[in-house]
């Protein structure tokens, strides 16, 4: 067989293994939508991949990494895993009951932390909320979808697990091992302070704890406040349905936030009058480390116009993923649709940002590259800036009280 021959052959099955698999997600090319013609050029890339480049090519490594990069492409929650990876993915999320304590995300190609839970294995090894991871245990994270990053944050309690990790102002990158351990998310606190306002901070918005921040606001009320401020900052972890209960609490009317996408068929959470348990005036405290349920509480009271929102813009972190098997052992993991606000904003798209904008240590360092807030050489330290944010909402409570 003929060098072009084998070439020809490898291009077009190469094309036709794409259509196989975006005949299994249902895509459908319609008349000039440009679809057939595109997967014409990716055939033609490949073959003259396979009969020009410098070197006899591995082309199975070529057509898994286009895969990689096509549903990448998508968004950073959507990953391609290949046969030994979704083998890998399915074996190591059942290994283990150890944990980092951490909620991770992409940018810029990279890991990213978006942050980390107070007292956990990653706090305690000085990982910050911010950070951008370049490689795990030496291999970079560019190299890997998020679906292969998570699945590597598990295991065993007391096995390691070494990050490479760039920060802002540093020249070189920092390496700091993390000992996974069983991660034991603080309770929500509370707290009443001066000017009879009730404080509450919380740091995961797992499954349960709206009922504790009930049972916390409560508990406020009867120690005498006369106002709110809800802490979010921080909060990555959660469960929509917590999220919307949390917001619950304080709307007794109005929509909450709605799921929506091309197949899904659109979800939408109203406030429930019966499980509003207060009207008090609210301040919500949110930064770059707020995501994904948290960020349906903020937009929620927002929008509804049932408080203020203080601090910086929040991370937007929002979908839900499906995983799709695909015949030859490989899967996807794909987004499926959007949590909205109630005003219709696709909270992973825009993130939510608060009426009340201040500036804290985090801000300095944005993490999709909007640039850098001015300020000193060397970043604020930690909590020196995010009493401003607290002072500010002490003030708008205060004066909603007047």
């Amino acid at each position: 067989m003929s060098r072009r021959l084998k070439a020809i052959l490898i291009g077009t099955s190469a094309v036709v293994a794409l259509f196989a698999v975006l005949g299994g997600l249902g895509v459908r090319a319609a008349s000039g939508d440009g679809a057939y013609r595109q997967l014409g050029v990716y055939g033609e890339v490949l073959q003259r991949i396979r009969s020009e480049y410098v070197e006899e090519p591995n082309m199975t490594q070529v057509t898994d990494g286009a895969l990689h990069g096509l549903v990448e492409s998508l968004d950073a929650n959507s990953s391609y895993l290949n046969p030994s990876e979704y083998r890998l993915y399915k074996q190591h999320r059942a290994d283990g009951k150890g944990n980092i304590g951490a909620t991770l995300s992409k940018r810029f190609g990279y890991a990213a932390v978006i942050s980390v839970i107070p007292g956990g294995p990653a706090a305690k090894a000085g990982v910050e909320g911010g950070d951008i991871i370049e490689a795990i245990d030496g291999r970079s994270t560019r190299e890997m979808s998020l679906a292969e990053i998570q699945n590597l944050m598990p295991g065993q309690v007391g096995s390691n697990i070494t990050f490479s990790i760039v920060r802002a102002r540093r020249n070189e990158p920092q390496k700091i091992t993390v000992t996974r351990d069983l991660v034991r998310v603080p309770p929500v606190s509370e707290r009443v302070l001066e000017g009879d306002v009730g404080y509450l901070k919380v740091e995961t918005l797992g499954k349960g704890r709206a009922q504790e921040i009930a049972s916390k606001i409560r508990a406020l009320e009867n120690a005498g406040a006369k106002s709110l401020v809800l802490d979010l900052r921080g909060v990555a972890e959660g469960e929509l349905s917590e999220g919307v209960a949390v917001a619950n609490l304080f709307l007794d009317r109005g929509v909450i936030a709605y799921l929506e996408g091309q197949k899904y068929a659109r979800e939408t959470f109203t406030a429930d009058p019966a499980k509003a348990i207060t009207s008090l005036p609210l301040v919500v405290l949110v930064d770059r480390g707020t995501a994904g349920a948290a960020e349906v509480v903020a937009a929620a009271v927002l929008e509804n116009a049932r408080g203020d929102v203080v601090g910086g813009r929040t991370f937007g972190l929002g979908s839900v993923q499906k995983i799709i098997e695909i015949g030859d052992g490989s899967a996807l993991i794909l987004s499926v649709a959007k949590y909205y606000s109630p005003g219709g904003k696709a909270i992973q798209d825009n993130a939510v940002t608060p009426n009340v904008v201040v500036a804290s240590a985090q801000d300095q360092f944005d993490l999709e590259g909007e640039g850098e807030a001015e300020g000193p050489e060397e970043p604020a330290k930690p909590g020196a800036r995010e009493d401003d944010v607290l002072k500010r909402a002490l003030d708008l409570v205060k004066g909603r009280k007047s």
